[in-house]
């Protein structure tokens, strides 16, 4: 095993975990799930079937992760934030059940306590502020809060809030275009 794995965490046989990646305690994750690189799962997560996770993720305490929820490299989950695959839940069902997936792309912060609805892409470096409730796509480096969840501003690669002329402290500059912001060479 190239991975750790805390004496007191469920990890499916045929889970995908690969190297350097931690899981804590009280951790479930399911057969089926994929599990990239350098990750930290930490205490009381859920990760079904189906989930897939990249490389250097964060996830923090008491995460559920759905089938249908796809994590990109580089990517924090805070505490407490809550994936959703079913747009009508229901215990008991007469239809058929439809999955709608969600993709939090590479870099993204999703801050503690945030519910993230299905069907929705989450851009590169976004940052959702915590306890915001995510209803629809967040573009690239966007800065939102709120419930529902409102763009404020943009957010740097490092996570600081951007400047009018979209610049950050940290030394990076963006410009922006048509389809959102890219950093300025």
């Amino acid at each position: 095993m190239k991975y750790f794995k805390h004496p007191k965490a469920l990890v499916g046989k045929k889970a995908v975990i690969k190297e350097k990646t931690r899981i804590w305690a009280f951790v479930n994750v399911q057969d089926g799930a994929r599990i990239g690189a350098h990750c930290n799962i930490a205490d009381h997560c859920f990760i079904e079937k189906g989930v897939v996770i990249g490389d250097h993720v964060t996830v923090k305490n008491g995460v559920a992760l759905f089938d249908g929820v796809k994590i990109e490299d580089d990517v924090f989950c805070g505490t407490n934030v809550v994936f959703i695959n079913d747009r009508r839940p229901r215990s008991h069902r007469k239809d058929v059940w439809t999955l709608e997936s969600t993709t939090v792309k590479k870099g993204a912060t999703i801050g503690s306590n945030a519910t993230i609805l299905c069907g929705l892409t989450i851009g590169m470096y976004a940052f959702v502020g915590a306890g915001s409730v995510v209803t629809k796509d967040i573009p690239a480096y966007a800065l939102v809060a709120g419930n529902p969840a409102k763009m404020i501003g943009y957010a740097c690669r490092c996570g600081r809030k951007l400047d009018k002329k979209f610049s950050c402290s940290c030394g990076l500059k963006y410009q922006k275009t048509k389809t959102g912001l890219t950093v300025h060479a």
